[in-house]
């Protein structure tokens, strides 16, 4: 594959266990594609779109993605997350995350009468049509989704009466016989390790089983464990950066560790580094963390011979912010032009070459 070295901001001269790190590590791979992916793009420029339209408090329902440092910056600008819509006071704007909600979550979110975003990624609301689409037809449908996970809970809730989750190719054969056809659905954020065997075990219980054509899994998800992949096999030890809710984050470190690396961690942030690594270190990041943590670790890392950037494919794929969100931008900015007696509209939306984790750096504080 190819491979580009890839020059990064010097190492940060602190504390004296740094210096020792220096001394010890010989250089870092890292895996491209890592970081947000196009929907978590997406989902956090959005919010932060809403922290400027709006007064604080911005409610959202769940955590926008699952990273801590992300749902910390912007509780910092005024956010504030709920884990049930009844606790958006009435007439608030609420944004719903980009995990996916339930029919009556968004519902509920529409009645409490405020402005209401949804920031669900469009690969989960291909699944959400899909679910909808075959329960219509007869389906009983399969997920394979993880127990508690925001995406399966939202998912599930479209046909909650069509939709049986499993996890294990043992789910599949302690699932009841069905009269009706069979569909076969999947949550996004699942590591092919995850699905393969699962989807095998269900195609032996029901030959006749419907898929469909394009496949449920995340391209991102994928294109992330591919770069892993890559890197394993020349690693010492291998360091995923992400939280410990975040599926796709769990499945990479999952995959390193079934790929041979014997010491696998995944980190938070750089503090949380342990202070022996040694030799030739693999680093990347899941889908829901930003870039600024990816050059903080480096720094923290400090390799003698630097940073080897192993690329597997190149991403563009964009998802631009929900429509509501866009018109109510071009109204303000419309307004703002008039009242200001600018000659020029500014282009608040014009957002495809800013990047996410720069917009969360740049995150007002909320008002005292």
């Amino acid at each position: 594959m190819p491979t580009a070295h890839v020059e990064m901001p010097a190492a940060h001269v602190e504390p004296v266990e740094h210096a020792k790190q220096t001394a010890q590590i010989e250089k870092v791979l890292l895996a491209a594609p890592r970081g947000f992916c196009a929907g978590v793009e997406m989902a956090i420029k959005a919010l932060a779109w809403m922290v400027r339209a709006f007064e604080p408090p911005v409610y959202c329902y769940h955590e926008i993605v699952h990273n801590q440092l992300v749902v910390q910056r912007f509780e910092d600008s005024g956010v504030v997350f709920v884990d049930d819509i009844s606790e958006v006071p009435v007439g608030r704007p609420i944004m719903l995350s980009a995990h996916g909600s339930a029919p009556e979550v968004v519902a509920a979110a529409i009645a409490r009468g405020g402005y209401v975003v949804d920031a669900v990624c469009p690969l989960v609301t291909k699944v959400h049509h899909e679910v909808k689409t075959r329960a219509k037809k007869g389906y009983q449908i399969v997920y394979v989704g993880h127990e508690g996970h925001e995406e399966a809970v939202g998912t599930m809730a479209v046909a909650p009466t069509a939709i049986h989750r499993v996890e294990t190719a043992t789910d599949v054969a302690n699932l009841p016989e069905f009269d009706s056809p069979i569909a076969v659905l999947a949550q996004t954020t699942l590591s092919h390790r995850d699905w393969t065997g699962v989807l095998e075990a269900a195609r032996q219980r029901f030959p006749q089983l419907w898929q469909p054509e394009r496949s449920d899994l995340c391209f991102a998800t994928t294109n992330r464990q591919s770069a892993l992949i890559e890197i394993a096999p020349r690693v010492d030890s291998m360091v995923v950066i992400g939280s410990s809710n975040s599926s796709n984050t769990k499945a990479l470190a999952a995959l390193a560790r079934e790929a041979g690396c014997s010491e696998v961690f995944r980190v938070n942030s750089a503090a949380e580094l342990p202070e022996d690594l040694n030799g030739i270190v693999g680093l990347t990041a899941g889908a829901s963390a930003p870039e600024d943590l990816v050059r903080s670790v480096i720094e923290r890392l400090a390799p003698a011979e630097g940073v080897e950037e192993v690329r597997v494919t190149d991403e563009d794929e964009y998802f631009p912010p929900p429509r509501n969100l866009r018109q109510l931008l071009h109204a303000i900015d419309a307004a703002a032009t008039i009242t200001l007696g600018l000659t020029e509209r500014r282009r608040p939306l014009d957002d495809r070459n800013i990047d996410a984790s720069e917009v969360l750096q740049s995150l007002p504080a909320a008002h005292q």
